[in-house]
């Protein structure tokens, strides 16, 4: 039953399950007093070329 409702939630705001509940986790820890640094969001798209694989020199 709580896998379902959340499930629900993520689909709601457009999630995924995890990171429903990662966001859960983050407000119930913030509401007892804990900082948390902001979550490190990954670069998209290719990386950059370097000279070992024949791009930039």
């Amino acid at each position: 039953m709580l896998y379902a409702a959340v499930e629900r939630a993520a689909a709601a705001d457009l999630r995924s399950v995890n990171a429903q509940l990662e966001c859960l986790v983050r407000e119930a820890l913030s509401k007892r007093g804990v900082k948390l640094e902001a979550p490190v969001r990954a670069k998209r798209g290719r990386p950059a070329k370097t000279p070992d694989d024949g791009g930039i020199e």
